[in-house]
């Protein structure tokens, strides 16, 4: 099936019962347990640091745009159902959520760029939603740029710390999708097309994220629109976002 969920909104499971066209809304089951399969295609529900409903707590995690993810315990690789997980003919819907309640963020469909053949099983999911622009996963943070010639084409290394789909939503949800420089609005001015669409910009030096770094996602993250996020990184490091405020109301 072709199901029209969009990356980067939310749905409870009860919005995802209605748009799949199930009748009867499931009081229980696979559909509570991490993952199960409708009518030929999966829909993994996966949680980031936080166990799940059976107890168990997988480390479940972003690397860049990757999620790293883990079957259900006990899990082997030559079940059918993690056969079925890994081909790449069956779809895969993937929902996150980084809290014990609803509503799930979808994320994409998946596709298994790797597996281990650990138990449980662990597969890094990547994603092909060719068609859309993914506004939880998208490229936002240029740590440097680089010269380049016309017709070539333009390295840009990002900031993985920013592109975690888990730390994005948490700053969403604090502070909303409106620029915290200008207080723009994509939804307001381009409307449904632009629902939850915003940069997020991280506050602290890039010099200073090691491996190591535990990333706040309300004292280390602002959302921001394109082009405030541009003027940000007009100079190294970075402009505050009180500078930025500032240059503003001087130049108006």
């Amino acid at each position: 099936m072709n199901y029209k969920f969009v990356c980067g909104k939310t749905y409870t499971r009860k919005d995802i019962f209605s748009i799949i066209g199930l009748l009867e809304e499931p009081k229980g089951g696979n559909w509570y347990t991490g993952y199960t399969r409708h009518e030929g295609d999966y829909f993994i529900f996966c949680n980031i640091g936080i166990p799940g409903r059976t107890g168990h707590d997988y480390n479940n995690h972003f690397i860049g745009d990757n999620l790293i993810w883990f079957a259900k315990n006990d899990t082997k690789i030559h079940q059918p159902e993690i056969q079925n997980l890994i081909n790449l003919k069956v779809k895969k819907y993937i929902f996150i959520r980084s809290s014990n309640q609803q509503p799930f963020t979808y994320i994409g469909l998946g596709k298994a760029k790797y597996f281990e053949k650990s138990s449980p099983v662990k597969i890094i999911w990547e994603f092909i939603d060719e068609d859309e622009v993914n506004p939880v996963r998208l490229a936002e943070e240029v740590t440097e740029t680089e010269t380049y010639f016309e017709g070539a084409t333009k390295l840009i290394k990002v900031n993985v710390y920013e592109r975690n789909p888990s730390a994005r939503q948490k700053c969403i949800e604090h502070y909303g999708v409106i620029c915290q420089v200008c207080k723009f609005s994509f939804e307001k001015v381009y409307g449904v097309i632009s629902e939850g669409y915003i940069h997020v910009h991280h506050l602290k030096p890039l010099s200073e994220i090691g491996k190591e770094y535990e990333l706040d996602p309300i004292k280390d993250l602002r959302p921001v629109c394109a082009n405030c996020h541009a003027m940000l990184h007009r100079k190294k490091p970075a402009y505050t976002i009180d500078e930025l405020k500032s240059l503003i109301r001087n130049n108006a």
